[in-house]
């Protein structure tokens, strides 16, 4: 397959932002091939199967599940894992087949059902070309939502760039090294512009952390924190992806919900700076901007103090009412507009009313100690070059 049909299929999916002018231009410089998944992966078999419940939040080994967040671990086993890594097997790859993701594993693990592992038959494969491998490959799966999605994995062509009639690793491992430098490039001058490269606690941080134990949490209606109303409805079938810079947003837990960024009609414009929660899925996120809603199933929850209304809040918010009410709701029982009117939520109080500054405190606590692993990481890579 031809260089300019590769990036048609490239965009189809929705990305962040664009890839660089150069980087670009080396795509569309470069020849390409078509391949399977035989061609370069073995299937394994898979013995033992974890559930939650028998997992610990720590331990030795990570146990691989079909979910999105946190690279697919849901919690540790303390030994036996089932796949090892070593000389012979370096690298493995978990397959999400209710989800499509695709998780690298360099240290041994073990799994939970609904995946799927795979061994890397060519030793010329690094961590970056088999990023760029699986990049490939998933734009070709089908999105078929929560349904499995190894039967159509395993048979679709995905294409790689060749050289000499065989796939180039050299090219696929320099192109995502260069890509990974544009991005740390990018994400540390995003840190700067926003002054999030200050990751020193101050003493009201510290004490919130120190004293999280004793905070005084209460429950209150969801209705009495939050005006909520349905979104708007606009079908994908009916959407140009990549169309515009307005959010789509879908149930997804992935890219915060963001499907797309459309162009579309603003009657059906709903406001951001709110709590979304995807319908059918329980998917709660904080959106800052305005947005389009791929479903009226969905909820936007608008703060009622208007004075305390700030991202922070919000995102405590957000997790609060994720806590709060994620064990009831799920695909086959889904929250509606109908339902919450009776739901409470657990929020921290003082003087019996929810306390805002301290959920903007701890928020921002929070933050800054995220920040600080991120811009360490930046700082380490900037020393390594």
């Amino acid at each position: 397959m031809g260089s300019e049909q590769y990036l048609k299929r490239a965009r189809r999916e929705p990305r962040t932002g664009k890839v660089d002018a150069l980087l670009d231009a080396k795509l569309k410089g470069v020849e390409w091939g078509e391949f399977r998944f035989t061609k370069l992966f073995k299937l394994l078999n898979i013995k033992n199967k974890f559930v939650k419940s028998e997992l610990s939040n720590i331990g030795e080994f990570p146990v691989y599940s079909s979910e999105t967040t946190n690279n697919g671990i849901i919690g540790y086993i303390k030994n036996n894992a089932d796949f090892i890594i070593n000389v012979e097997n370096p690298i493995y790859v978990v397959f999400g087949d209710h989800t499509r993701s695709f998780n690298i594993a360099t240290k041994s693990f073990s799994v939970a059902d609904n995946v799927k592992v795979l061994t890397v038959l060519n030793k010329e494969i690094t961590i970056n070309s088999l990023s760029f491998i699986l990049s490939s490959w998933k734009k070709c799966i089908p999105n078929k939502g929560y349904s499995r999605h190894w039967s159509l994995a395993k048979g679709v062509s995905f294409n790689l760039p060749t050289k000499n009639n065989k796939i180039d690793f050299e090219f696929m491992e320099n192109f995502i090294a260069e890509l990974e430098a544009q991005k740390i490039a990018r994400l540390d001058a995003y840190l700067m512009k926003n002054d999030l490269k200050e990751y020193r606690l101050s003493k009201e941080e510290e004490d919130c952390l120190r004293d999280f134990a004793n905070i005084e949490f209460k429950e209150f209606n969801v209705i009495d924190v939050f005006n909520v109303k349905n979104s708007g409805n606009i079908l994908s079938r009916d959407i140009v992806p990549n169309s515009g810079k307005t959010p789509y947003l879908c149930a997804s837990s992935e890219n915060n919900g963001v499907s797309s960024y459309i162009s579309y009609d603003k009657n059906y414009l709903d406001e951001g700076d709110c709590v979304f929660i995807g319908g059918k899925t329980f998917v709660v996120s904080y959106q800052e901007k305005d947005f389009y809603s791929n479903d009226s199933h969905n909820l936007i929850l608008y703060l009622k103090n208007k004075e305390e209304k700030n991202k922070l809040n919000h995102l405590f918010l957000a997790t609060c009412i994720n806590k709060s009410l994620g064990y009831k709701y799920s695909w086959g029982d889904s929250i509606s507009n109908r339902k919450i009117q009776t739901d409470k939520l657990l929020l921290p109080t003082k003087n019996n009313q929810p306390d805002y500054t301290l959920m903007q405190t701890l928020i921002s606590a929070i933050q800054k100690l995220v920040i600080k692993d991120v811009v360490l990481y930046l700082d380490k890579k900037a020393v390594s070059k």
